[in-house]
């Protein structure tokens, strides 16, 4: 049961010195054997006893530098080390974004590592070491691990100078700031030790940080994956425009002569983070409910239309915290005159139990109004930012113009077309 940990153990006190370490506690064997994954301090640790070259580095960078690019936060995750080395969140869905290929990747590294471990640790006088058993132990770690929701996270990666390597820790999922991280440094005789420095989000703007934590947006198709899924739309002034969710023609009808209006979300302003920095980017999910292209004459014609609800994810890095970011994202492709209100909401992503918010959106029929009934749904634990009725008059009023919901600053625009 306590094999796993005579590993760690063993090859710790071979292969460096370590300063005011805190020890990990990893799983069993068994746990192991189970596919359980291995703890986050276990994960940093086993990172930073390796012996990683630029080459390394560079992978890393490129994989959290192509998350990033697709939208998600700067991220790399277990799975895509291990089976597509330097390949990124989203990256799977475009066939055509190249990945490079590595000679050496990380998961050669760790696989060697684990291997040497558990020879080191099973040595015993002259008693050859099981070659067999080796291999299998090391498949079922590594089989825990890319199964596993773990990930590296580097913040500000974009900051990053090409050849610093970075400190190593972990998120210790608590509402705490501040970890220990392990940094590799070599001492006047050439000689590589290993030594704690205390991290917090001020240290890791200044030098480059990995942080393993876990993945809670890869489930998810950002408003970037959306777009480059999906065909775009050219509307006002040749703007191109990402319709969320499922992609709904816009075209106008041939029968009308009133001009097409689209409501978009023009931009978003972050103003605060919601999660800890060691969990990293916040993930709004924006939604909408209407009904679209509502044309209806008589209270018959009502039963006829069911709303449409959009409901796509912002990610929204900390180091964009305070700036105002560009989407151009559609909300409601075909709003007619007879649409009075529609229901909006925005939450940040926390997990949780999936619920909903029974709300209505109303139209007009005759100068009546009517209640549509529109469920949107969202998570238990995540945290309401804002939600309510927004009604024609106030897109009228505030077209182009930032409203402020909460702790988040969005901009609407009317587009005719």
């Amino acid at each position: 049961m306590e094999r796993v940990r005579l590993i760690f153990a063993v090859l710790w006190i071979f292969s460096v010195s370590v300063t005011g370490c805190i020890d990990p506690i990893p799983a069993s064997e068994d746990d192991y054997q189970n596919n359980a994954p291995p703890s986050l301090s276990e994960v940093a640790l086993l990172l930073s006893s390796l012996e990683m070259g630029g080459d390394h580095l560079e992978e890393v960078h490129n994989a959290v530098s192509s998350s990033s690019e697709n939208g998600y936060d700067e991220e790399y995750t277990m799975s895509n080390l291990f089976s597509v080395p330097g390949s990124g969140v989203g990256d799977a869905l475009l066939p055509t974004k190249s990945v490079k290929t590595y000679g050496n990747p990380l998961s050669d590294l760790i696989r060697d590592y684990l291997s040497s471990s558990y020879v080191l640790s099973k040595s015993s006088g002259e008693a050859a070491v099981d070659a067999g058993e080796a291999e299998a132990f090391v498949e079922k770690y590594v089989a825990a691990l890319s199964s596993s929701d773990i990930q590296i996270y580097w913040p500000f990666s974009e900051d990053w100078d090409g050849r610093t390597m970075p400190v190593i820790t972990f998120d210790p999922e608590d509402d705490t700031s501040v970890n220990f991280g392990y940094r590799t440094v070599k001492d006047e005789n050439g000689e590589t030790r290993i030594d704690t420095v205390t991290v917090d989000e001020r240290f890791a703007e200044e030098n480059p940080v990995w942080v393993v934590n876990r993945n809670n947006d890869d489930q998810h198709l950002s408003l970037e994956m959306l777009r480059n899924l999906g065909p775009g739309t050219v509307i006002g002034g040749g703007e191109v425009v990402m319709m969320p969710g499922k992609i709904r023609s816009v075209s106008r009808l041939s029968d009308e002569d009133a001009p097409l209006r689209t409501l978009l979300v023009k931009d978003f302003m972050m103003k605060r983070n919601y999660d800890s920095w060691f969990a990293g980017a916040s993930e709004f999910f924006i939604k909408c409910g209407a009904v679209e292209d509502f044309r209806a004459s008589t209270e018959a014609e009502l039963q006829l239309y069911s709303p449409a609800v959009t409901d796509f994810m912002i990610v929204v890095k900390r180091s964009k915290k305070g700036e105002k970011i560009p989407f151009n994202a559609v909300l409601v492709s075909n709003w007619t005159g007879q649409m009075d209100n529609c229901a909006f909401m925005i939450v940040e992503d926390d997990g949780g139990t999936t619920t909903s918010w029974e709300c209505t959106a109303l139209v007009r029929i005759a100068s009546k109004s009517y209640g549509i009934e529109i469920d949107l749904p969202f998570r238990t634990r995540d945290d309401i930012v804002w939600r309510g009725s927004l009604s024609s008059r106030y897109f009228e009023a505030n077209n182009n113009v930032t409203g402020y919901f909460g702790d988040v600053e969005v901009t609407f625009e009317i587009v005719e077309h």
